[in-house]
């Protein structure tokens, strides 16, 4: 006897309807915007580290050069650091580098925040000296 085999595609599949994952997006979104408001200040601190490694990064680079030339240099370029494009320009980077004071001894240099990480209108902005001092002046 031969058997007529039911061909694979002619057999239903069992899925899931449209009404069924639609729904189960919108409650996965619902639970995103309830737990996103206690998420933020992690993420700000996440984003702060960018900061303390780039003026970490600039401090080693001045005493560099002090160690070469006596001196502290006013100038990013002078001791060799490259800022990275800023967020707000296509790039990646969230906090402008710049030094704000140096003298023979002395150097101050200054990370400040291109976006507002949770909205508040308040601006991150971190601190730097010769004696790697770093402090955060501005919080988020």
């Amino acid at each position: 006897m031969y058997m007529r085999k039911e061909k694979a595609y002619l057999r239903p599949l069992k899925a899931f309807t449209l009404t069924e994952v639609l729904v189960v997006l919108i409650i996965i979104g619902i639970l995103i915007l309830l737990a996103l408001p206690n998420l933020m200040p992690l993420i700000t601190k996440a984003k702060s580290t960018e900061a303390k490694l780039q003026l970490q990064h600039v401090y080693t680079l001045e005493k560099n050069f002090f160690y070469e030339k006596s001196r502290y240099s006013k100038d990013l370029t002078e001791i060799s650091f490259e800022q990275q494009p800023l967020s707000t320009s296509g790039g990646n980077a969230n906090y402008r580098v710049e030094i704000i004071d140096a003298t023979n001894n002395t150097f101050k240099a200054r990370a400040t925040a291109v976006v507002d990480f949770d909205g508040d209108g308040n601006f991150d902005v971190w601190e730097i000296d010769q004696n790697q001092h770093l402090t955060e002046t501005t919080p988020d």
